[in-house]
């Protein structure tokens, strides 16, 4: 569902959005599809960061575990 919405831009975001807009898309299909790949890269980019704080967080028991795996190896 479609709801619509009014919002003023500078004349500069205007312009662009026209430039990103794609062939066979009017203004409204570009700023929404703009806006959505916007919103899911600062999802990605949020999800990254908590992935990185954890992996971080437990880094030094990561590390010990892979180091006692490596010690099971057997040389070639």
């Amino acid at each position: 569902m479609k709801v619509k919405t009014s919002i003023t831009l500078s004349q500069d975001v205007v312009k662009t959005i026209e430039r990103a807009t794609r062939k066979g898309e009017n203004r409204s299909q570009a700023i929404e599809r703009l806006l959505r790949e916007h919103l899911l890269t600062r999802a990605r980019q949020t999800a990254d960061q908590r992935d990185l704080a954890l992996l971080n967080e437990h880094a030094d028991q990561l590390n010990e575990e892979a180091e006692d795996v490596l010690t099971y190896q057997v040389d070639v």
